[in-house]
């Protein structure tokens, strides 16, 4: 064969061909291809000829072409095109498999820029580390960073998006925050239900996959986080990100495993199953600002109560001249659901003639202080925030990289039967070393406060 000459060589089907060694294995299925901008001159001199040389060596199928008029800028060309799409896929689709469609765009740019695409991706961002990285790469090979948006739910709910409002633009919590004056922080996540319905599903991932690893951890990054330079998202990801990089390999004797009797019952859930569907999980930073202090990430299913909370304990008063320790310590509490609202515990004197001293409550209730105003659903603010193009509360990949790193080792552990759930009655607090965990944790339960909801 001379300098500059083709041969082509005509092969039966690409579909009956053997391949071997690194080759991609052909699909099955219905191919069709679409080319936008066929009537241009890169389409005339490039893209036909590319497409006629693989057919004419047995790669695409023969004889079947359909040409589509239309303007780019008006509905009914593509109807028409997705009409003729459709019919030729519904004729293959039941002798060749499914469908598969390569949409080829030979367009000028001016018909592509100005537009924008993206994509929401909804938890679970894989079952740990590895499988959270190769979701990642996948997605990135198609589409930038930017145009991501992994969305936990958790971080749409109004007092989450409330937590920097409260830490850095209040000055008396700015010195206050930190481990000399915090002695440790509770999350807390409560459903007073089982799987019922979802054990199936549930049972892939267990509490602390569907619960501990993305909502809690969430808020723990808003809790800890260092004052970000600005409301830029990434300045506000950054800090988040130094957060996550912070936190200490989780240690077996600071984790109690639980999972409610019954819950095996349910027939789409292994006789044997070992997933947790409660789990209490002690988190340290090793940080300036937090060293010392334990945060406590506790969620469960078939509880007493349903509610989520962060709970902020402060350390007992120096040289404490009121004898007042007993009632309890200072506390601040944002309830997420239900009923938001947030209070703080405090120690007051006793109405009345004495001098002594009574656990009470400053609280706000939005339902009581925001009447007739609409809190909106976590949904319908996240799908705008990704309209608008503000990804401040979505999770970027070194984030969800770096709370998979956190919790993979305790989860590999748990999948390879090496820690067991203690079984716990439906209905009650969970398993009682959980809350001798939290004692050893040094966090102090006192009743003070009872919850009263609003009643409009």
């Amino acid at each position: 064969m001379g300098p500059g000459e083709w041969c082509l060589q005509k092969r039966d089907s690409f579909k009956s061909e053997t391949l071997v060694g690194n080759e991609t294995v052909p699909e099955i299925g219905c191919l069709s291809i679409i080319v936008l901008g066929a009537s241009g001159d890169l389409a005339k001199k490039k893209t036909f000829p590319a497409l006629f040389h693989l057919y004419c060596q047995g790669f695409l199928p023969p004889n079947e072409i359909k040409y589509v008029s239309g303007s780019y800028d008006a509905a009914e060309g593509f109807q028409m095109l997705d009409k003729e799409i459709s019919k030729h896929e519904t004729s293959k689709n039941s002798l060749e498999g499914s469908s598969r469609r390569l949409f080829y765009l030979a367009l000028p740019p001016s018909l592509i820029l100005g537009g924008w695409t993206r994509i929401v991706v909804e938890k679970p961002f894989g079952r740990d580390l590895g499988s959270a990285e190769e979701l990642s790469s996948q997605i990135g090979e198609l589409f930038d960073e930017p145009q991501i948006y992994r969305i936990d739910h958790y971080l749409g709910k109004e007092l989450v998006q409330n937590l920097l409002v409260l830490r850095f633009a209040n000055r008396f919590f700015l010195p206050l925050w930190n481990r000399d004056n915090i002695d440790n922080v509770q999350i807390v996540f409560r459903e007073d239900f089982g799987t019922e319905g979802r054990g199936g599903y549930f049972d892939e991932y267990g509490i602390i996959r569907d619960i501990i690893q993305n909502h809690l951890l969430q808020v723990l990054c808003l809790v800890a986080m260092e004052k970000p330079v600005s409301l830029k998202p990434e300045r506000i990801r950054d800090e988040k990100v130094k957060v996550l990089q912070s936190v200490l390999p989780i240690k077996d004797e600071e984790v109690v495993l639980g999972q409610y009797e019954g819950y095996r019952d349910d027939p789409t859930v292994p006789d044997h199953s070992n997933t947790p569907t409660f789990a209490t999980v002690i988190l340290r930073i090793h940080n300036e600002r937090w060293e010392g202090v334990p945060f406590i990430l506790k969620a469960g299913k078939a509880l007493n109560s349903r509610k989520a909370e962060i709970r902020v304990q402060f350390k007992d008063v120096p040289g404490d001249i009121f004898k007042c320790k007993k009632q309890g310590r200072n506390e601040f509490v944002i309830r997420l659901q239900p009923s938001e609202a947030m209070y703080m515990k405090l120690m007051v004197k006793q109405p009345g003639l004495e001098m002594s001293t009574v656990q009470s409550e400053l609280d706000l209730s939005y339902r009581q202080r925001y009447q007739g105003v609409t809190i909106p659903e976590a949904y319908e603010r996240l799908i705008l925030d990704t309209i608008r193009g503000d990804q401040q509360h979505f999770v970027r990949r070194d984030e969800l990289k770096a709370a998979w790193e956190i919790f993979t080792p305790l989860l590999h552990r748990i999948d390879n039967g090496e820690m067991k759930p203690i079984p716990y009655q439906a209905g009650s607090r969970g398993p009682a070393e959980a809350d001798e965990l939290l004692e050893k944790a040094g966090y102090v339960q006192t009743h003070g406060y009872i919850w009263i909801p609003p009643t409009l």
